[in-house]
């Protein structure tokens, strides 16, 4: 029973997940993915800041062990030639005690410098350790300019993306009918284009019959009587020359002829 609920609940999260994504804004999840990518580098930045500082720290403490693995070997020395000035000097007492000073110093000695043999590994190790920090640092900031670029790409083609489906869903609507009693409009363009070829027809139709041809006739024979009209016209203007009509002697006329 709790297997099938877990398998469920798994289902129904991935179904809502998907979802999501579906109706989600991508230049929201853009900036999103940005976002946490700037965080993670700067996660990233701060543990390499601490094995940085840790390597510091390790190199201030190796300085201080030799430090004092210098004093201590000078210590040393310095005790045992006080004992054997002291020996030289007869007092046995003196020199058995600076001995015993030197001997101390020497374990004293022995000890730093095992802590210096094991801060030297330390130091080594964390140095390389902050030299591997160091070139994850730059390689993921190079990543992430590199993704802050791809931004700028990836906005623009969500933006033409849009454009395009935009574009897409106009034209579908041309070809598709607004309503139950509104046509589309290559319905209605095929319906003109109808009406249009059938007057065209008609046209040609008329063109070609006889009553056309005669009323071509009656119309050329009416031009022609106008154009003589007006030719007589402009004879007896005296317009045919483009000059003024001129006044003549009438010849003698006969006896019992009435004038012309």
């Amino acid at each position: 029973m709790f297997s099938l609920a877990r398998k469920w609940w798994k289902y129904l999260t991935a179904k809502l997940t998907g979802q999501f994504n579906e109706r989600a804004d991508s230049k929201v999840q853009l900036e999103q993915a940005l976002s946490e990518a700037q965080g993670q580098h700067r996660r990233l930045r701060e543990q390499a800041a601490n094995v940085i500082a840790n390597q510091k720290q390790g190199e201030l403490r190796l300085n201080q062990k030799l430090g004092e693995l210098e004093k201590l070997n000078g210590n040393a020395r310095q005790a045992l030639i006080m004992a054997a000035d002291a020996e030289k000097a007869g007092d046995a007492t003196k020199a058995q005690q600076y001995t015993t000073a030197a001997e101390t110093i020497t374990n004293q000695l022995i000890q730093v410098e095992k802590d210096v043999e094991s801060l030297k590994s330390m130091v080594l190790e964390s140095a390389q350790a902050s030299d591997q920090a160091k070139a994850a640092v730059a390689q993921n900031s190079r990543l992430l300019q590199e993704r802050i670029a791809e931004k700028g790409k990836l906005l623009s083609q969500l933006d033409q993306a849009r454009m395009q489906e935009e574009m897409n869903s106009a034209m579908s609507q041309l070809n598709e009918s607004v309503g139950a009693d509104v046509p589309s409009l290559k319905e209605v363009q095929e319906k003109i284009e109808a009406r249009y070829t059938k007057a065209k027809a008609h046209a040609e139709l008329a063109e070609t019959s006889v009553e056309s041809r005669v009323l071509e006739v009656e119309q050329a024979t009416a031009n022609v009587e106008a154009q003589s009209r007006l030719s007589q016209l402009r004879a007896e203007l005296g317009l045919d020359s483009g000059t003024a009509p001129q006044v003549t002697a009438a010849p003698a006329q006969e006896a019992g002829q009435p004038p012309t």
